[in-house]
């Protein structure tokens, strides 16, 4: 479980709770395409790494990313993507007495992990930083 808590594919995304003007750096970083979507009261970064994993990053009108989400065959570097919230992530993981995979809701704070080897899928969100109207099913 460390290494999925550790995983390191590729680095620098702009973190939950973060600023969205981070995100072009991050994808530049990560050599990685990039789209742009606006299905609803939100925009959607979405990058794919060279890997092929993608990494989309919700962002809400006031520019604050209140979601993550990543599918692949690597895991992304979930340090960077939770940002300020990754502490938490490590001591809920550590808490843990089941192995597979990771369902972590707590106040302010949600993330289900899982996958195996080469193909690995997970989301985190805020659920205080919604936009109104978007609900925990938008951030996939």
């Amino acid at each position: 479980m460390a290494a999925v808590a550790w995983g390191t594919a590729f680095a620098a995304y702009a973190a939950l709770g973060g600023a969205e003007a981070t995100v072009q750096a991050d994808s530049q970083q990560m050599n990685a395409t990039q789209r742009v979507l606006r299905p609803g009261p939100y925009v959607v970064h979405e990058m794919q790494a060279p890997s092929g994993t993608v990494v989309r990053q919700y962002v809400s009108p006031q520019g604050i990313v209140f979601g993550v989400a990543w599918q692949g065959p690597t895991m992304p570097d979930l340090r960077q993507l939770l940002g300020p919230y990754f502490e938490r992530y490590v001591d809920a993981v550590a808490q843990r007495k089941a192995r597979g995979p990771v369902f972590i809701e707590q106040p302010g704070f949600v993330v289900h992990s899982g996958g195996h080897m080469r193909g690995f899928a997970g989301r985190a969100y805020i659920p205080d930083a919604f936009p109104d109207g978007v609900s925990a099913e938008s951030v996939k």
